[in-house]
């Protein structure tokens, strides 16, 4: 407490007089003084360390801290305008949340990045070297947690009442190291030292049954109705774990809820005193297995099992905390979707539609349709992929083992949702087949995709192509029963953390060019056109690209020991690392300049250095073998004299949100090369595209929309449209007849196949070869030559800095639309039908200061 809170005889005041806002305090304020006071309280009052022997861990952790107060400070302004609103609130399930390091987007968020610095500075400290000290959290993986993590942002900054909810991982997926060129994987210990953004709320706890049986029973009344008796084999309690995520120059946190597993009772006193001391923990060591991975291997059943599992209990810990927030405002569901509307992000949590029939028919009381009726109207479901084996499917015996109850539920909903398709297509039993909840072809599977757009209102895709294909392929069916119910939302990424935490340079001369405001209303990027044309901006341009590849090579000197050459052209691909990707399409055209170079050392190119990032999935061995490709390659590659200022290879290891924040600025081109209609959307080209990044790419997801804004002549295309891929497939694609007509494309799969890049064992990279001459699912050799010739195009358009410095710059002033900002604006008005509700930070009135819930009794 500051001296001047104190009364005259130097006592405090009564609480009801101090206010929570108000004061350029120490937990409060946002100035140099209060910043590096509240530092050195949260240092020495909650660290018990002091200055001089304090750590950059301990400075990291003091500095989270207090800026966590400021957050706190407008979360509990946020709850008690949204207790007072009744606001209807969007929650946003999925099963995992890239957010990426926090400490840097609060700072740029509260608006204090600059203020920090200075603060830390007076302190002796650098600002820099502790953002470097927060590590990753191991919440996410791809782009799909890394959407969710984009739209909590947005969802925050537009001051739309939001939960995000999810899982408390332990463990990340992996950290990713390479040894000997294959990729090796290291447990992602992210919570070893905790998280100064986690809130522990031990009092919201849910019990989750799994496994068990059903019992049956009817009434004693007139109706005789049917009663359900869950008995599960059994019990997991899942409790809330917080993180506020604060928007953009408001002050709105919204919630990020996560749920981590435990035993009911962790300690089995009686079995520890009858001498089985492994027994006693035994309950808490299995049940909190349930959260302790991010995507646990599923090739054995016991994996398949675990993920079930977990999918399972975040959506019903979820559903239970929202039931549990409706009831403290009315007495009873009737209105349950007019208080919440769930976004389920991809198939992983579409058990939630059988999770709540059960919550109101079994554990309420409600009539079915009723139940189904509420059901339908809360739930809007997110397509992310077209291909068919990432549309989640659970073979029946184990679906039935694990959620017993939630068979017959689903049976139940089948049974009544092929009766209205009966009355829609009369006569059409193969349609009745495709479209059932059920697979009846072969094994007999649950069909979560299926699942979801039966029991949701809203079904979007998430790029312009990708919702026209599921229209015309992978849900037709659904479509042309519910064409109302199908739409486009074109993913969106934040600007505040790609943009103007990973490249000031760039975001202060944009500020300095056409004034701040921009990253709340991205489509003022427009007014950057003009400066395209100046020589001048070019030049200035071309200075802050220069800063930040040099800052990559620093990255890439210290987890790659590379030396990079900063004057080379960057040409980066980092992403998942998966055939349908297409990495190993890109190494290819590396092997071809490479050949190219050595047989002509005069041939004109641009100097390119191409760097590689990315994780495969442990059991996905051609993924694993196209990482060891990379090094391969690029081992060969460095160690020839011939290619140096010429061509080089570099592969990032671990690659994830911290890193890409050097990543993206750095890149001179953008591979976006997935075949033609397997892409959804894709996010990372849009951060590249913000970040001044030409991509090179076929008209894929969201690469057909990005070339619509930038400009035919500012994008590099290639490849085979959809229709074309169709087409090929159609006649019969044999991808050994393009080996053997194009003499270059065999030259560059024999150098590979003869063990050139592997000391001379052919055995290697074999099953790769063989994959691509006999089956190439996805047509790598048919784009080819194509990707090469527009490799060319590339190359002597980086020859023309002028040009290439226009064509960056219109990439970034073309962005806007790409911002999840606008994203988000979409699903709220014509999905959600959701409000903003403006926070405002005002001192607490006495009557908010009664303890009301506490002295009443409540625990």
């Amino acid at each position: 407490m500051n001296d001047e809170q104190l009364g005259a005889s130097g006592t405090s005041p009564p609480a009801a007089a101090l206010p929570l806002v108000g004061r350029e305090d120490r937990r409060t304020g946002l100035g140099v003084d209060a910043l590096k006071r509240a530092m050195l309280d949260k240092l020495v009052y909650v660290q018990a360390r002091f200055p001089a022997v304090a750590t950059r861990r301990d400075c990291f952790h003091a500095l989270a801290q207090a800026v966590r107060d400021r957050l706190l400070q407008r979360w509990v302004q946020t709850a008690r305008t949204y207790r007072e609103r009744g606001s209807r609130t969007v929650c946003y399930m999925s099963a995992e949340f890239l957010i990426g390091p926090q400490l840097g987007n609060n700072l740029i968020n509260l608006g204090i990045h600059e203020t920090a610095r200075q603060a830390l500075s007076e302190l002796g400290l650098d600002l820099e070297s502790l953002l470097d000290e927060e590590g990753e959290p191991g919440l996410g993986n791809g782009g799909l947690g890394r959407l969710a993590a984009c739209y909590l942002d947005s969802l925050a900054t537009l001051e739309i009442p939001a939960i995000g909810y999810g899982i408390r991982y332990e463990f990340g997926i992996f950290t990713q190291t390479i040894r000997d060129g294959w990729q090796v994987e290291l447990t992602d210990k992210w919570l070893r030292a905790g998280s100064p953004w986690l809130i522990h709320r031990p009092n919201i706890a849910f019990d989750i049954k799994l496994g068990g049986h059903t019992e049956h029973q009817y009434e004693a009344t007139g109706s005789r109705r049917l009663r359900v008796q869950w008995v599960p084999g059994k019990l997991v309690r899942g409790t809330a774990w917080d993180m506020p995520i604060l928007g953009y120059g408001v002050n709105t946190p919204n919630r990020l809820r996560l749920w981590a597993a435990e035993a009911p009772e962790e300690f089995d006193f009686a079995a520890f005193n009858a001498g089985n001391y492994d027994e006693s923990v035994n309950a808490q060591i299995s049940s909190e297995t349930i959260t302790k991975v991010l995507y646990p291997n599923d090739e054995q059943e016991a994996g398949q099992i675990l993920r079930l599992e977990q999918q399972y209990f975040f959506v019903s810990c979820s559903l239970q905390d929202m039931i549990r927030l409706q009831l403290q405002r009315e007495k009873n569901l009737d209105h349950f979707h007019e208080k919440f509307v769930v976004q389920l992000n991809d198939t992983h949590p579409s058990i939630a539609v059988a999770e709540l029939m059960r919550l109101l028919v079994d554990e309420y009381g409600m009539e079915w349709a009723q139940a189904w009726s509420i059901t339908r109207k809360t739930f809007a479901y997110t397509n992310h992929t077209l291909l068919p084996e990432a549309l989640e499917k659970w073979r029946l015996p184990l679906f039935q083992r694990v959620l017993p109850r939630h068979f017959e539920i689903i049976c139940e909903i089948n049974e009544r949702f092929l009766d209205d398709v009966r009355i829609h297509f009369p006569g059409d039993d193969a349609r009745l087949r495709r479209m059932s909840l059920i697979d009846e072809d072969g094994p007999r599977y649950v069909r979560m995709a299926h699942l979801a757009v039966a029991g949701s209102f809203a079904v979007n895709g998430v790029a312009a192509l990708h919702t026209e294909l599921l229209k015309s392929d992978v849900l037709r069916d659904f479509y042309e029963m519910w064409p109302e119910k199908f739409t486009n939302k074109t993913n969106g990424v934040t600007p505040r953390r790609f943009v103007l935490l990973s490249n000031p340079t760039m975001s202060t001369l944009i500020d300095e060019t056409i004034g701040s405001g921009w990253p709340k209303d991205m489509a003022r990027l427009r007014e950057l056109e003009p400066f395209a044309d100046d020589p001048a901006f070019r030049e200035a341009w071309r200075k802050v690209k220069a800063g930040n590849k040099n800052r990559l090579v620093g990255e890439i000197k210290r987890v790659a020991f590379v030396d990079a050459d900063p004057a080379s052209m960057f040409d980066v691909q980092v992403k998942r690392i998966h055939e349908y990707k297409r990495q190993h399409l890109n190494l290819l055209h590396v092997v071809s300049l490479y050949k190219r170079l050595k047989d002509n050392p005069n041939l004109e190119v641009a100097p390119r250095t191409v760097i590689f990032g990315g994780k495969a999935a442990p059991g996905y061995f051609m993924a694993k073998l196209m990482i060891r490709l990379v090094t391969a390659v690029a081992d060969v590659i460095g160690r020839d004299p011939a290619m140096r200022g010429k061509l080089q290879v570099v592969f990032v290891p671990n690659y994830n949100v911290k890193n890409a924040h050097l990543i993206f600025p750095g890149s001179d081109l953008s591979e976006q090369i997935s075949l033609a209609g397997k892409e959804a959307s894709g996010t990372g080209n849009m951060k590249f595209q913000m970040n001044g990044a030409l991509t090179i790419g076929t008209l894929d997801g969201a690469n057909v929309e990005i070339r619509q804004e930038v400009g035919d002549e500012n994008f590099f295309l290639f490849g085979m449209t959809t229709p074309e891929v169709k087409e090929v497939r159609r006649l019969g694609y044999r991808p050994r007849t393009y080996y053997e007509t194009n003499p270059h494309l065999r030259e560059v799969i024999d150098l590979i196949d003869s063990g050139f890049f592997t000391k001379g064992d052919r055995d290697v990279f074999r099953p790769m070869i063989d994959h691509l001459l006999n089956h190439d699912e996805y047509m790598l050799l048919a784009d080819f030559q194509s990707y090469i010739d527009c490799q060319a195009r590339v190359s002597a358009a980086y020859l023309d800095r002028e040009h290439w410095s226009r064509m960056s710059i219109l990439n970034v002033a073309r962005s806007g639309f790409f911002s999840s900002d606008r994203a988000i604006r979409e699903y709220c008005e014509e999905i959600w039908k959701v409000k903003p509700v403006r926070i405002e930070l005002t001192e607490l009135s006495a009557e908010d200061m009664q303890f009301r819930r506490a002295t009443a009794g409540a625990g």
